[in-house]
């Protein structure tokens, strides 16, 4: 009975810790958008003349056997899985296709910083991993005295070729300020964003 009562002791004490303490927030998972010059490999199961290794276009598109050309730039791998096995069931070549889509060597993935930075230059982004514009910033040795760190932007080609600019309040992501409306999916760099830290008016 003691060693039974300890257990359920240390339990209950676990328990009320975590309550207490909160638990650290999960790491958003990191998820690859598959971009122009990838090199991958589709293979259709139990189909192995249908299997390919190429790379993604500039326009965004593979060409397959059968479904000719289909775009998967901008897509994750699961979706660019999915609208494989869609234009294969369309085109009623195959009645359940299940493809796998790998990236067999990815396309130099960089991104620009420009403006009032004290290291401004191009950047390379990790493979496989993520880097926000406040990693990206401190990595670049942080604003100069007239960095305006509340108004960065980020420009962005999207894949449909139309252009997208984000703004930032990198000093109150910094700061940890509550008041923040930093939409935390604009802080993630994508391949090809420029960067620019306008200066402040003195």
């Amino acid at each position: 009975m003691t060693t039974l009562r300890l257990l359920a002791l240390a339990t209950l004490l676990c328990a009320g810790l975590v309550a207490v303490c909160g638990q650290a927030p999960e790491k958003k998972n990191y998820i690859h958008t598959l971009t122009l010059a990838d090199r991958v490999r589709i293979v259709v199961y139990q189909e192995e003349d249908l299997t390919s290794l190429t790379r993604i276009d500039a326009r965004g598109r593979v060409n397959l056997p059968l479904i000719g050309e289909i775009a998967i730039g901008g897509m994750s791998v699961v979706e660019a899985q999915g609208a494989i096995e869609n234009a294969y069931k369309d085109g009623r070549f195959l009645r359940n296709p299940q493809v796998t889509v790998s990236v067999e060597e990815y396309a130099p993935r960089e991104v620009s910083i420009q403006g009032a930075i004290r290291t401004p230059g191009r950047y390379t982004l990790p493979i496989e991993s993520t880097l926000t514009v406040v990693e990206l910033v401190t990595k670049a040795g942080g604003l100069t005295d007239i960095g305006k760190g509340s108004a960065v932007t980020v420009t962005r080609i999207l894949p449909d070729g139309t252009r997208k600019v984000f703004t930032v309040d990198v000093d109150s992501v910094i700061k940890g300020r509550k008041d923040s409306k930093t939409d935390d999916s604009t802080l993630l760099l994508q391949p090809g964003d420029i960067v620019y830290v306008p200066e402040r008016l003195i």
